[in-house]
């Protein structure tokens, strides 16, 4: 499967130079880092404020890629939020991803974009899916129930762009990013993912001197985080060489328990307290690591170590005046 994948790949490069590439979502933290990494390309990324166009709008997203045009689009707006928004705003997540998947998808493909890259979440995975987690184990057992809405709708995004790719022939290729973190990110103190929840929990008992952070879970979870950066990074590189129906998983391949990782942020933000752990507030998943033997056979892998990472992170949370 590998060696047909790579193949592939060699046999269909793609030159972004000279393209017009619109980045759905660019406010976002991922967006956001694909727009940093498109200028290394040579390329000005198109897009849209939301006050210019709401992407849950089907008319009006109809209307801006007929306007627009954009040969290149990377789909990567979404409602996106960790376990506590994921189980409270269920009915948001489903809709709000759904409606936006299938307008985005479905104007690129009537209004003739060459290619497009839509970015699902490691979460669409079965809860007790074998470790580390293979692209064909999705649909092979029962989703976590925290985020059964949000992943249903990353899973409709993933099998839209796989059914226009069989029906008309559309380049949309999918991929499935790890845990995430880096400039951008949504420091909200109930719907945040759980990397920017530390970081403020950690800086805000720092600047309290508060003896104790309490940590949600039992900290025995394991977890996967990759920097933004380095996900923008793949994300191009796949753009540029590869094409197929085949979903393709980005991460570092290494993960760590949520009570390792907490040690990690005290560390990064200076915190010397007790850490503690709640063990009413739900764990997610027990374990979510992706398997990136077909991203590496592509040619990529993750190059930001976990602590340098952090560094970066807890800097740009730090310049965002939090």
């Amino acid at each position: 499967m590998v060696a047909n994948m790579v193949a592939e790949a060699a046999a269909t490069p793609f030159d972004l130079r000279g393209k017009s590439v619109y980045v759905a979502g660019h406010r976002g933290m991922v967006g956001g880092a694909l727009v940093r990494r498109l200028r290394k390309e040579g390329v000005e990324a198109v897009t849209a404020a939301r006050s210019e166009l709401d992407l849950t709008d089907q008319a009006a997203v109809n209307r801006w890629f007929a306007a627009n045009r954009p040969q290149v689009v990377f789909l990567a707006a979404a409602k996106v939020g960790g376990i506590h928004a994921n189980n409270t705003l269920r009915g948001e997540f489903i809709y709000e991803n759904l409606i936006v998947a299938a307008n985005v998808i479905h104007a690129a493909h009537v209004n003739g974009a060459e290619k497009l890259l839509f970015l699902g979440s490691s979460c669409i995975y079965p809860r007790l899916a074998a470790q580390p987690l293979r692209e064909d184990s999705l649909l092979t057992g029962p989703l976590e129930p925290t985020n059964e809405p949000y992943a249903i709708a990353k899973i409709a995004g993933i099998k839209m762009a796989e059914a226009y790719r069989s029906q008309y022939g559309s380049d949309f290729i999918s991929v499935m990013p790890t845990n995430l973190y880096g400039p951008g990110d949504n420091y909200h103190p109930e719907y945040s993912h759980v990397v920017a929840a530390l970081i403020r929990r950690f800086h805000e008992a720092k600047l309290a001197g508060a003896p104790e952070v309490v940590v949600w879970g039992t900290g025995t979870p394991r977890r996967e985080f990759l920097y933004v950066d380095d996900m923008a990074d793949a994300c191009v590189h796949l753009m540029k060489t590869y094409s197929g129906a085949d979903l393709i998983n980005i991460g570092t391949g290494e993960d760590i328990s949520i009570a390792e990782f907490a040690t990690v942020v005290a560390a990064t933000v200076g915190y010397d307290g007790r850490i503690v752990y709640d063990t009413s507030k739900p764990d997610g998943t027990p374990r979510k690591l992706l398997d990136v033997g077909r991203l590496a056979a592509l040619g990529w892998r993750a190059s930001t170590p976990l602590a340098e990472g952090m560094k970066l992170a807890y800097q740009a949370f730090l310049e965002r005046g939090e």
